[in-house]
């Protein structure tokens, strides 16, 4: 735990009292500030650059998210057996020397689709490293008491980041070129590496313990996920609406450019306005938990405020762009809340020990779904046209929300706050080996 206790009364706000939150939120931050310009350049590149069709384009959104699958499970394990800040550390210098190489490949004008799909998996695999080692951090820089405002202060940051970076990178892609944006992006990831670097907090030395095969300790991390239903409830929920989230997502830019007929700047803008729904949700997801319950306030946003999703595919000009904007904002503030009250739940809950393994084996089936929600919405687009397939793939947001409606979810006030022993996250184990036979 980290040595920077908080006063018992708590009088000031944690970016103000806690020196090492603060360079770690500065680095999540501004990281996801470059993600964000990052995510709409990659498209724009292949639409504007490189004159990719439909399915190419979704085939690089699926590349960014395809290693939670193919390493997602082993990681958890790696994470645990290593120090969480110095993974941190890597993995951002090795995304930085990534994204470098994209201008220098396209002012060289050997730029291909290969190459900025080889650039996207890539990334992708150092975010597998950095997302499960920094699940595993974070509890351990923060008093348990400061994990709810710590959780908030991040996703509610990561909103307020995304939008500035899909505003400013439809700029930049409309003025400089969307090839620059990448370099916006990897000047972030500089800043993240400086601010990781200078957190003070080490994690403890673990206890030596007999390392097992490699199988075997993953499978500690899917016992727990699939034994315990809070959290086989909640990674379920989270890959269905990974899949229909990222499915209308991967193919959103081509909509808008081709269908609605935006050019890349308003693309940024309308998209940053529709993203303001995360600040909202961040900053709400506590309140209206404390007042009404957690279990039920995460029902209320990730069921009742995703069904303006349905609004989305009836975007047109002119006034028409009101609706995309109304259901985008709705699903951010929902979906961005719901994280909140999740994020806090699994911390409290699961036994330190096992966080990496549960942690890295809930992302795999989360965002596991995310390239094949990439696949399915270029798919779809090809076959169907882009509106049709955006009525389709919005329409499973909200109805992934009714997985939580019959679950346990339904019948409580709040989400479980104390923490699991080790005796019922053995015998969570023991069920699900008992399930599989």
């Amino acid at each position: 735990m980290s040595t920077e206790s908080a006063d018992p009364l708590r009088p000031v706000g944690l970016l103000r009292r806690h020196r090492d939150f603060r360079l770690l939120w500065l680095g999540e931050t501004t990281g996801k500030f470059g993600s964000s310009v990052t995510g709409l350049a990659m498209p724009l590149i292949a639409i504007t650059t490189l004159h990719a069709s439909t399915f190419q384009v979704s085939l690089l959104s699926a590349a960014g998210w395809l290693p939670w699958l193919l390493i997602g499970l082993p990681v958890g394990v790696w994470v645990d057996r290593m120090r969480c800040r110095s993974i941190m550390l890597t993995t951002s210098a090795v995304s930085l020397v990534l994204l470098l190489g994209v201008p220098i490949a396209a002012r060289a004008g050997i730029l291909t689709m290969s190459q900025l799909l080889g650039v996207a998996l890539a990334i992708g695999a150092a975010g597998v490293f950095f997302q499960t080692a920094y699940t595993a951090y974070l509890p351990g820089l923060l008093e348990p008491a400061d994990r709810a405002e710590g959780n908030a202060k991040l996703h509610g940051s990561a909103s307020a980041a995304q939008i500035v970076g899909l505003g400013s990178g439809g700029a930049i892609a409309q003025l400089l070129g969307p090839v620059n944006g990448l370099l916006v992006d990897a000047a972030t990831f500089l800043i993240s590496l400086c601010a990781t670097a200078r957190i003070r907090y080490r994690e403890p030395v673990r206890k030596a313990a007999p390392r097992r095969a490699l199988f075997r300790e993953v499978g500690d991390g899917l016992r727990l996920m699939t034994g315990n239903a809070w959290f086989r409830t909640l990674t379920l929920f989270g890959a269905c609406s990974n899949l229909a989230l990222t499915g209308y997502q991967s193919i959103l830019a081509v909509f808008l450019v081709r269908e609605v007929g935006l050019d890349s700047g308003v693309v940024g803008a309308l998209i940053a306005a529709a993203s303001t729904g995360g600040i909202v949700g961040a900053a709400l997801a506590r309140r209206v938990g404390a007042r009404i319950g957690t279990a039920r306030t995460m029902l209320l946003f990730e069921g009742g405020l995703t069904l303006p999703a349905l609004l989305i595919p009836l975007t047109g000009r002119g006034a028409g762009l009101a609706l995309y904007v109304l259901g985008g904002f709705a699903v951010s503030l929902g979906v961005v809340g719901g994280n909140v009250l999740k994020s806090t739940f699994q911390q409290h809950h699961c036994p330190p020990e096992l966080l990496s393994r549960l942690s890295a084996s809930s992302s795999v089936l989360n965002y596991g779904t995310i390239p094949v929600g990439a696949l399915a919405g270029g798919l779809l687009a090809t076959e169907l046209g882009l509106r049709p397939a955006m009525w389709i793939l919005t329409a499973g947001v909200p109805l992934a929300a009714l997985i939580l409606w019959f679950s346990p979810v339904r019948h409580c006030r709040d989400l479980p706050t104390e923490p699991m022993t080790a005796r019922e996250a053995s015998t969570a184990a023991e069920d699900a080996a008992a399930a599989l036979g």
